[in-house]
Parts: C-alpha cells; structure tokens; sequence
C-alpha cells in the first residue's frame, strides 16, 4: 500500500548528545531497507553538518557538490573610510578596529561581526558594504540504498541551521520527484539549532539514549525538544547491557513519559569493526547480537510508523 501525502515522511534519529550511535543505527536501517519488497529507494540526511560520516559507512559516489553562501559579513572601504569612528561606537560585537597600517580608517574582524548592518546605516560616508560569504558545500551522493544529500560546514561557521534546512529543502524536492517512500534523517546532536532544523517536518523521531553518567540527562532534553514540535517519538537504548542501573532509570522515565520503548542494543564489538571496516554492521555481521536487536528495532520502527499512516514501505512477508 502506498499512501498519497504532499510530503515524502520524514523518519529523524536523534539524541541528546553525541556519540550514542545515532549514525550507525541509521545506517543498519538504510541497509535493512534493502530487503524490503520496494520499487523505490529512500532517500537520506545526513543532518550532522558539523562532522557527517554517514557517507563513509554507506560507501557512496559523489555525483554534485554546491557552495552554500550564509551571512553576510561587514567590510570597510580602506578608500572611503574617514576614521571617523562612529561605526565603532554603534558595533556592539567589539568587532570593528583601527587597520594598524593606517590609523586613519577602521577595519572588521570578520570572526567578530555578527552581520547585524549596525555599521552600514551609521556610516557618514557609505564606506561600509555587507559582503555574503562561502559558508560551506552541500553534496549529493548515491549509493545502492538511494540518494544521500549531506554537507561541510566551514570551520568556525556559525549557520548550520541554515545549512541543515537547505539540504533538507534538497532532498525532500528529490523525495517528492523520484516518489521515494521514507526519508531517514541522521540528526546532529545536541538540542540546537541544527536539531531544530532537523526537526522541522519530521513526522516520527527516534530517540537513541545510552545509559551513561548523564545519559537520562540527555534524553530528557531531546525529549523536551521533540515534545515542544509534538514530534511522535519512540525511544530505543544502545550499549543498554553496560550500566544495568542507567537502563532502568530510561526505562522508567519512558513509562512516565508515555515514550514507546521499542529496543534495546547491547554493547557489541561488532559496530566497532563495521565501523573500521566502512560498512553497516548488520551487513557485515549478520549474526551479530547487535545487528539481530537492530532489525527487531526496524521492524518496531516501520509498524509505529504504518500505524501512524506515515510510510507506503512494503514489507516482505
């Protein structure tokens, strides 16, 4: 059964920080999705615009990379300024100094600026332009699951909410025109901008919580976030075998939550080597006591969705 909606449904894995294997979870399901009984492939985000790798593990070709332009960064004309100063006065970023080569006029610091103009309207002499700089690249890549868009966010670049909603723009345009039937976002972590972004027009999310020191920490506020966007959630555990007591305390807080446990993953060296190897781990270790709780926890993932009306997956069988 495919259902008809005027969006591609958008399934994003997220946690409250990183490192708990968000992105080797979405790759098990990326590749889980292959036995599918499907004429459509998915389509993939790599939302992690900061540090993807997702990529790596899919082994996928690059077909295109675009530059992505952000903010816009105040420059002074060495020609026109006057030195008059009243830009320094209105800059309350401290962003704007004297150029040491010439005292006469000023200078920004482009890390400093915060793009907000101040300077530009204050300035006697219109010396001042704001200038839209290259922030970073998105990319569109193909493997054998389907088409993954991704991104590189410049170091020291402060837009990557922005960027994060481009290339979600990009592969829901794609989703929509190839018909693909599920959209996998690998979120960024944290709860910031980027998550946001990530999570705007998601239709399910999954939360993956380890049972770390500051593991129900963790989960409290990405469950906070996807609460506020009443975002569905459902809830699974990895390395949920290395701190029984962690475990317990996720367990009890979803039951208070109301949050849909649907697995746990055992701590299991195979993610490891799948990792090292640039591969899933259910395709390279099958029978790996993770990879058999991570195609228990896809199946659990596709029937709350089917059960939400939100995926035309088929399913074998």
């Amino acid at each position: 059964m495919l259902i008809t909606r005027a969006q591609t449904p958008q399934l994003v894995i997220l946690s409250g920080k990183g490192g708990t294997g968000k992105t080797s979870i979405s790759a098990a399901f990326i590749h889980l999705s292959e036995s599918l009984n499907q004429e459509k492939r998915l389509t993939v985000v790599d939302a992690d615009v900061d540090a993807a790798n997702l990529n790596l593990i899919l082994q996928t070709d690059s077909l295109a990379t675009y530059e992505f332009w952000g903010s816009s960064t105040a420059e002074i004309s060495s020609e026109k300024c006057e030195g008059c100063g009243d830009c320094v006065r209105v800059c309350r970023y401290d962003a704007i100094f004297r150029d040491p080569q010439n005292n006469t006029v000023y200078w920004v610091d482009p890390v400093a600026c915060d793009g907000c103009a101040a300077c530009v309207y204050t300035c006697p002499q219109n010396a001042i332009a704001m200038i839209q700089q290259l922030e970073g690249n998105w990319l569109q890549s193909k493997g054998k699951f389907g088409m993954i868009f991704h991104a590189e966010l410049f170091p020291g670049r402060e837009n990557s909410g922005k960027l994060v909603s481009l290339i979600k723009q990009k592969a829901q345009e794609w989703a929509q025109h190839v018909e693909s039937p599920l959209m996998i976002i690998d979120g960024p972590p944290g709860i910031g901008c980027p998550v946001i972004a990530a999570c705007v027009g998601a239709d399910m999310a999954l939360i993956v919580a380890e049972p770390g020191m500051a593991g129900l920490h963790d989960l409290k506020r990405i469950f906070a976030t996807l609460k506020h966007f009443k975002i569905p959630t459902v809830l699974c555990i990895n390395k949920a075998d290395l701190y029984p007591q962690g475990s317990l305390e996720i367990q009890q807080f979803a039951r208070q939550e109301n949050i849909k446990l649907i697995g746990e993953i055992p701590f299991d060296p195979h993610i490891q080597s799948a990792i090292r190897l640039g591969t899933q781990v259910t395709r390279e270790f099958p029978q790996a006591p993770a990879s058999q709780a991570l195609c228990k926890i896809w199946q659990a993932t596709l029937d709350h969705m089917l059960n939400l009306g939100l995926t035309g997956l088929k399913i074998n069988g």
